[in-house]
């Protein structure tokens, strides 16, 4: 819960100042508002959810869709109308659905009447569907001429073979490693994202038309100049697919001293299936909760021979056979942060489900140093209690202590493998690039994705649909795009009214004088969604009864039953759960046909519009012959989309 009880009982007043919990002489308050001369506008605003997905997702559009205020063509299924919906911005909604924080949740006004809409357990369920129902994407769009060199298929460069291929513009995949997905495939568990889910997302984009070139380098196998002189454009989606080392005395010449980006992609491509008997993970991200994860699933077994150490397998000079490790212990992993447990940036519920699982977790402490032995092998880690100061860590004097281990994982940060391509590193082993995501310097180059910054696997979807953008305004204009303030897809009032055959009819030059009864004009309406997300205290939220949100079943594995279960741990919603919770979505910046202005309106001046004229947006309308300005309508809406104004 977001808000308390006593919270919850005075949100009628939200539209009203502190104190005022009395109703006022109604006849009293018409009167003088009467004299402002306002009356009602309809302003379309972006709802927080969408102003916090970094992949610009229509959210409140689909989440309309499943709720059936916006209605698909007759046979087609909810499920598929929100489907393609979503995946205007996001092409793996079964992926993102599972492994995605969702920042959107975080944003989501329903948080000031009890808790957030269940936005990621809907798109999941989409998701899902989906792909059960072998659902395909639109055709590509017509072909343009143009042909570009996307350099990595993670989900910046899948994301970007996407929006090309709508575009009709060619494009090439060159992957390094023989398998697309990048860190979808090589960075993430299968148990959070089954591989035939993944799978079948990327054979989705794969199916619009899309050369792939596996096993290629480049900056080895081809040159930049090479793909200059081939392609019109070049995306460059290369990830972060090299690990920090510990900045520690002792860390670097240990053998078994290892970073997480490798640990996972041992684990992931099936090479590792043991680990040691003592494990240390040192981060506090996702990251080191996935690694920490996978240890204690894969445990330790006493059968490993000296050359089937972790530090063999995951440096690539052995292998593990699986079926020699019949017998496998639990592997004592101790995960640590230089943050308190509460400020951890990994997620609450991937925290709460490692220390189920039996890893035990230290938080707010550093290390200082790696103990090794004669062999230079890592025996032990000592760490000291720390405040951070600045973003820095600082070791509290005499708290230090060490910790025994076999194994040592750094999972503090990433940095892209740029070998062959430092022309284009910032020195930092990262790329920068301008404000229209162009490579700095080199025009037709573009960058998306973890290579700028790491960050989260939406933003780099987002990302890549903005340097699409700024790419295809380069190839019309020769400049990149600019974006509006708030770069995210939009709800467009005109495109609703073609779907509902209510195209405004041609403009023809004659005298004007107000548009209320004009055809070829929406009257009275301003899209600010560009520019203005709608908060909470814009809208009347005790118009909300408090809704329990319906969630997805997440099975809880114990410490003594975690070993060798691979089987996912989140399951969808079921149709009805969806389109229940989608119900409690509060349509921030948008009408949602809910009735209050014209039931409250004193003069009867708001009706609604005639059915066969109406339009998602389009469903009530002023008569401003008698409207006095009252602004009870404003009140009551709900979704704040009505907006005091005209008469100033």
């Amino acid at each position: 819960m977001s808000t308390t009880t006593n919270e919850m009982q005075s949100l009628t007043l939200r539209r009203f100042k502190e104190g005022d919990h009395q109703p006022k002489d109604w006849q009293e308050q018409i009167f003088q508002a009467g004299w402002s001369h306002k009356c009602p506008t309809y302003v379309h605003r972006t709802p927080p959810c969408q102003g916090s997905c970094p992949a610009g997702e229509d959210i409140r559009g689909w989440l309309q869709i499943a709720r059936g205020l916006d209605k698909p063509t007759a046979d087609e299924p909810w499920q598929a109308y929100a489907f393609r919906r979503l995946t205007e911005a996001n092409p793996f909604p079964a992926v993102m659905g599972r492994v995605c924080p969702a920042p959107c949740e975080q944003g989501c006004n329903r948080n000031a009447v009890e808790d957030h809409v269940g936005i990621n357990a809907v798109e999941h369920k989409i998701g899902d569907w989906a792909r059960e129902n072998d659902l395909k994407f639109d055709a590509p769009g017509e072909p343009t001429g143009r042909h570009v060199a996307i350099i990595g298929s993670g989900p910046a460069g899948m994301a970007a073979a996407y929006q090309l291929r709508k575009r009709g513009h060619a494009c090439t995949l060159f992957e390094a490693q023989e398998e697309l997905g990048g860190m979808m495939r090589y960075g993430i568990p299968g148990y959070r994202v089954p591989r035939q889910v993944l799978d079948a997302e990327i054979q989705r984009i794969l199916d619009l038309g899309v050369e792939v070139r596996t096993g290629v380098w480049v900056g080895r196998d081809i040159t930049i100049e090479q793909l200059d002189n081939d392609y019109d454009a070049v995306l460059w989606a290369v990830g972060t697919h090299k690990g920090r080392d510990l900045p520690v005395e002792g860390f670097e010449a240990a053998p078994n001293c290892l970073t997480g980006v490798d640990f996972l992609r041992a684990f992931n491509e099936g090479r590792l299936h043991a680990v040691s008997d003592r494990v240390i993970v040192i981060g506090g991200g996702d990251t080191s909760i996935d690694v920490a994860s996978v240890a204690r699933r894969l445990g330790y077994s006493s059968e490993l021979g000296d050359n089937q150490g972790v530090e063999h397998v995951v440096m690539g000079y052995t292998a593990h056979d699986a079926a020699s490790l019949a017998v496998r212990e639990g592997a004592k992993v101790t995960l640590t942060s230089l943050f308190p447990r509460e400020e951890m940036t990994a997620t609450d519920q991937e925290v709460e489900d490692a220390l189920r699982e039996g890893v035990d977790i230290k938080a707010g402490v550093m290390p200082v140093a790696v103990i090794t032995d004669d062999e230079g092998r890592a025996t032990a880690v000592r760490f000291a209690e720390c405040r951070m100061e600045k973003n820095r860590p600082v070791p509290l004097e005499g708290t230090e202590f060490e910790v025994e281990t076999d194994l040592v994982i750094s999972a503090i940060g990433q940095m892209g493998n740029l070998e062959g391509l430092e022309a284009l590193d910032n020195g930092n082993g990262f790329m920068d690039c301008d404000p229209h995501f162009q490579v700095k310097g080199r025009p037709g180059h573009f960058v998306a994705g973890d290579i700028i910054r790491p960050h989260l696997l939406t933003t780099a979807i987002g990302q890549a649909r903005s340097a699409v953008a700024s790419m295809d305004h380069y190839f019309q204009t020769g400049e990149p795009a600019k974006f509006p303030k708030i770069n995210v897809l939009h709800f467009n009032l005109l495109q609703a009214m073609r779907k509902a055959g209510q195209e405004p009819t041609p403009y023809e030059p004659q005298p004007v004088r107000g548009t209320a009864d004009s055809a070829f004009a929406v009257h009275n309406y301003e899209d600010r969604s560009k520019v203005e997300i709608i908060k909470h205290d814009q809208l009347f939220l005790g118009h909300f009864k408090p809704t329990p949100r319906h969630q997805r079943q997440h099975r809880e594995i114990s410490e003594d039953s975690v070993i060798g279960d691979f089987d996912e741990r989140l399951h969808p919603l079921s149709d009805e759960e969806a389109v229940a919770e989608a119900e409690r979505c509060m349509s921030c910046g948008l009408c949602f046909e809910c009735d209050n202005c014209l039931i409250y309106c004193p003069q009867d001046a708001v009706e609604r519009v005639p059915k066969k004229e109406r339009a998602t947006g389009r469903y009530v309308q002023t008569d401003y012959t008698r409207c006095i300005g009252c602004h009870i309508c404003r009140d009551v809406c709900p979704t704040g989309y009505i907006e005091m104004g005209l008469g100033e």
